[in-house]
């Protein structure tokens, strides 16, 4: 599979907005808050979360496809190169949208497979929102604007789908990672970047 993103590309300025670093946040907090020892991130992207990571003293290894990103191992998320419960905890940041969805059952597998107690996910989420926030009486919250259709989804050379696009609603994308043999224990859409789905997934038994 040839990659679908430059390298340059994560260190653009569009790339590299005030929302980014939100969401960075994001995944650093839902990670460290679950305690792993070591952990497993697939897809380097610009290496910023596992960098950090690594200076707390955590033992991550890195997967990734394009071997010009640097990682630890080069490899496909649909064939993880490691031992059944190889890492506490596995992270996958905006990367299984770029494989088909018919390929998405398999990558869950492996992700269940190589982890020991969670994984941490994120995906792209197409339906349209608006934010609410009255300081002193509602937090920030995010809300999916109602009577909206979903929106047919066409293959841009990077997505081949997106959570809530026609054909791939939220309910589906659910129920594949719970036939995988996870947990859904929360999801949220971060108020910074509402376009990005969290999930994070506690492991049971074999799928």
């Amino acid at each position: 599979m040839k990659p679908q993103v430059d390298k340059s590309i994560y260190y653009g300025k569009n790339y590299l907005a005030p929302g980014r670093f939100a969401v960075y946040g994001h995944q650093l907090r839902e990670l460290i808050t679950l305690e792993p020892d070591t952990l497993l991130e697939i897809g380097v992207g610009n290496a910023l979360v596992s960098r950090i990571l690594r200076e707390t003293g955590l033992a991550v290894t890195t997967i990734d496809h394009d071997p010009a990103l640097s990682p630890d191992v080069v490899g496909s998320v649909t064939s993880l190169p490691f031992k059944t419960a190889s890492f506490d905890v596995v992270a996958c940041f905006e990367v299984l949208e770029h494989i088909p969805y018919e390929q998405i059952p398999q990558a869950l597998g492996e992700i269940h497979r190589v982890c020991r107690r969670h994984a941490v996910i994120s995906l792209p989420d197409a339906s349209l929102t608006f934010r609410v926030h009255i300081p002193g009486l509602l937090r920030k919250k995010v809300y999916v604007q109602p009577f909206r259709r979903p929106r047919p989804h066409a293959f841009n050379g990077e997505h081949y789908w997106e959570i809530n696009k026609k054909g791939f609603p939220l309910k589906d994308v659910r129920a594949r990672m719970e036939e995988a043999g996870f947990i859904v224990e929360h999801t949220f859409r971060p108020w910074e970047m509402a376009h990005h789905r969290f999930f994070r997934l506690k492991k049971t038994g074999a799928p």
